[in-house]
């Protein structure tokens, strides 16, 4: 599968590695090529412009600064996003004297990007975790969720084929419905702060537990 990763940052870097390591033709997308040049070189994958990026992809991953997201898939175009499975991993914030504010309070930066391209299948997945659990190890996976929101029901069986080729097993997959869904996943941000803080470190996972399930529940 072709995949165009928008964002070269920590997040798009994880993916990136993880996908092309089982074979899917990965380029990376950003606003200035040249000037993260290195990260292609790092990686040894090809680096586009965003537009460029997504022309040629059957699914475009969007890795950005949440709170810029809209802008610079803009730049890909909303005729090169249109009919293509938009998968979206950012969540918006800013940092300020208070603390960690999220710029989409009210709704989801999954929501805010269907009304944006209307014509892209949007599914909202990999947002409630840092980067460096997003290809864990086999254990990690069986023993956490992963969640998905989004409205189109195919955009979401790609989604989930690439969730496993990360190392997320079915058994790990919760769909929890449509692109309004996404809110919960974002706004999950403010736990997953307090919980690294509690914990002193950012690589953890969550698992939603049944009455009588002994792990995630599968829908």
């Amino acid at each position: 599968m072709r995949i165009a990763l928008i964002g070269t940052g920590n997040v798009g870097r994880a993916l990136a590695r993880a996908w092309a390591a089982v074979g899917h033709e990965v380029v990376l997308g950003s606003r200035d090529p040249e000037a993260r040049k290195d990260v292609g070189a790092e990686l040894g994958l090809p680096l586009a412009t965003v537009r460029a990026a997504a022309e040629r992809a059957d699914v475009v991953v969007n890795a950005t600064p949440g709170a810029e997201s809209v802008a610079l898939l803009r730049a890909a175009g909303a005729d090169v996003l249109d009919g293509k499975v938009l998968v979206d991993i950012a969540v918006g914030f800013t940092m300020e004297p208070h603390g960690f504010v999220l710029t989409h309070p009210e709704e989801s930066l999954g929501e805010e990007i269907q009304r944006a391209f209307p014509s892209a299948r949007v599914v909202k997945t990999l947002s409630t975790m840092d980067s460096t659990a997003m290809a864990p190890p086999p254990e990690l996976a069986r023993n956490s969720t992963v969640f998905l929101s989004g409205d189109d029901a195919d955009a979401k069986a790609v989604t989930r084929s690439l969730l496993t080729d990360l190392g997320w097993p079915e058994s790990s997959q919760l769909d929890l419905g449509p692109i309004r869904s996404a809110r919960g996943q974002e706004h999950f941000a403010h736990l997953f702060i307090a919980v690294a803080e509690a914990l002193g470190t950012h690589t953890f996972t969550i698992r939603v537990v049944t009455e009588g399930s002994g792990g995630a529940e599968k829908k």
